[in-house]
């Protein structure tokens, strides 16, 4: 909340990396459904940020009702070197 596009991209960047260096395989993000029928700003965005690392990340998923739903993503990371 209260995030510039580019400082959520930032944050996005770093959450990832900081838990890939934990070993975590996956998180989950969460963007938010939004409003309307295009949905929100950073949920249409995250497919983009996510490209962006694909050195590090493997692919994302819609999460489960349970988790999120279309409002959270999970996000599946590369194992450690």
């Amino acid at each position: 909340h209260g995030m510039t596009q580019a400082e959520a991209q930032a944050a996005l960047g770093r959450f990832v990396e900081h838990h890939r260096a934990e070993g975590a395989r996956s998180v989950l993000v969460v963007t938010g459904k939004g409003r309307g029928e295009r949905g929100g700003v950073l949920r249409a965005a995250l497919p983009g940020w996510l490209e962006r690392l694909r050195p590090v990340v493997t692919g994302y998923a819609a999460a489960h009702a349970k988790h999120g739903g279309g409002g959270a993503w999970y996000v599946f990371l590369r194992a450690r070197d």
